[in-house]
């Protein structure tokens, strides 16, 4: 059976192959090159649908201590999870702050009842002293950790960063990693000056700027995955604690490669 994406391609190339044997004269294997190209850029630039992303949790749901739960049609958070504190953990777990998506697949700890966000830290507790606070960023685990001066883990939480290929931009937009620190602070109405293209104007509460225009900020769109133009996105409530209770200008933020 072929999918939209294959149903796409063959659209296409029925399309130019039409528009090109209207000419009166020319080499058909030429035309057909001529097609080839313009397929190949067509199918470059994205156009056939993609297949949907798999979010962190199904992927780690098969490890020890997680099982894998399928979301069924009106399976909510707050349905599966009444317990705030649990509900936490399990987002924390599977990295997403979005809704739940009937047919995905979300992991669950085994033991969640009395279990904190520190017992499913991918971060461990404690790290040489560096002597100031540090801001780790570990996209290959899609997270953040808070250390203090003497090494002590003190807040984690999901990260979304950039993802290996933007269309808008036409390019790679992968966040970059090094070691930098906190240039600049806003509140909760920090916006992007360039996304959306071509004036900007993305929500991007409580942002944190460590390099030119890339930040840690909150958002409503942490899904699972780097999904990003290359800013690190938080939880909401994770962004504004680590913009008002934790780092101040000069803060070191450290991003791993990824």
């Amino acid at each position: 059976m072929i999918g939209i994406g294959g149903r796409r391609f063959i659209f296409l190339e029925k399309l130019c192959y039409i528009y090109y044997s209207s000419a009166s004269e020319g080499d058909p294997v030429v035309k057909r090159l001529i097609i080839t190209s313009i397929l190949l850029v067509f199918a470059i630039a994205g156009m056939p649908v993609q297949a949907a992303k798999k979010g962190y949790g199904a992927i780690i749901c098969e490890q020890a201590g997680f099982t894998c739960y399928k979301v069924k049609q009106g399976d909510t958070w707050k349905k599966l999870f009444p317990d705030a504190d649990a509900r936490d953990v399990v987002r924390r777990v599977n990295r997403t702050n979005m809704s739940l998506r009937q047919g995905s697949t979300i992991a669950v700890p085994t033991n969640l009842d009395g279990l904190s966000h520190f017992d499913v830290s991918p971060f461990p507790l404690k790290m040489n002293p560096t002597g100031q606070k540090t801001v780790i960023v570990e996209l290959k685990k899609l997270a953040w950790g808070a250390y203090d001066e003497e090494g002590n883990l003190v807040h984690w939480g999901p990260a979304s960063g950039g993802q290996g290929w933007c269309g808008d931009v036409g390019k790679p937009c992968r966040t970059h990693t090094g070691n930098y620190s906190v240039l600049n602070k806003k509140d909760y109405n920090c916006t992007s000056s360039i996304f959306p293209l071509p004036y900007g104007g993305a929500a991007m509460p409580y942002c944190m700027h460590y390099y030119k225009a890339f930040a840690m900020h909150g958002s409503f769109e942490v899904p699972g995955y780097n999904a990003s133009h290359g800013c690190i996105r938080m939880f909401i409530n994770d962004a504004r604690w680590l913009n008002y209770d934790f780092s101040d200008y000069g803060t070191q933020v450290v991003v791993k490669p990824y």
